[in-house]
């Protein structure tokens, strides 16, 4: 009950509620989840990597430097006007031996995914709060894009991760055998269009 009172702003809220002066409506999710896959539309707009980097920081993002180093990169190539259908492949689905790199590819590629754009991790970390992430049941949100090599040389995936010191976008090496936690979702794409003013209509 407690939980409730303070949801609804304390007791003064409560009263509030009570005299029908505060509406509580449903929360309304930006994604879906149907059997242990997680989906939702983004939409790409142009930023280039070091626009990125700016855009997240304002915002009170936080951009590890491997994260930056990727964004840098001249293999990071945005994309604008680009609708992708995005589908989350929770961890839950693999068992603690399966849920590597590898095998996580190959059960995409048996569901028709495919491989998206690395800027799709910048588009899912401002869409979804740390809270939001936390709902889906994850951790962090890998975005299984073609690897990026940083400036030494190393394979990276971007990725939207939540935590207690900050909002992240961070990168992760990548390597075939590379195992993860039950807490990571990893991202492709389902389906891309062009978006068009009939489609903004």
């Amino acid at each position: 009950m407690e939980a409730v009172i303070n949801k609804l702003g304390g007791l003064e809220g409560m009263e509030k509620f009570l005299q029908g002066k505060l509406i509580v409506s449903e929360y309304a999710r930006a994604w879906r989840e149907q059997d242990g896959v997680i989906y939702f539309n983004v939409t790409s707009d142009g930023t280039t990597g070091p626009e990125w980097i700016s855009r997240l920081e304002k915002k009170g993002f936080r951009v590890g430097d491997y994260a930056k180093s990727i964004l840098n990169s001249h293999n990071f190539k945005p994309t604008s006007g680009i609708i992708t259908e995005v589908a989350v492949l929770k961890g839950m689905l693999f068992s603690d031996s399966d849920r590597i790199t590898k095998k996580i590819r190959k059960e995409a590629n048996n569901r028709d995914f495919s491989t998206p754009n690395a800027e799709l991790a910048c588009l899912i970390r401002e869409k979804f709060s740390d809270e939001e992430i936390e709902d889906m049941g994850l951790v962090r949100v890998v975005v299984m894009h073609e690897p990026i090599k940083d400036s030494d040389g190393g394979p990276y995936l971007l990725s939207a991760r939540r935590y207690v010191a900050g909002r992240w976008l961070c990168a992760y090496y990548d390597y075939p055998d590379g195992g993860w936690s039950r807490g990571s979702g990893f991202a492709f794409a389902v389906s891309q269009v062009i978006k068009t003013k009939n489609l903004e209509s």
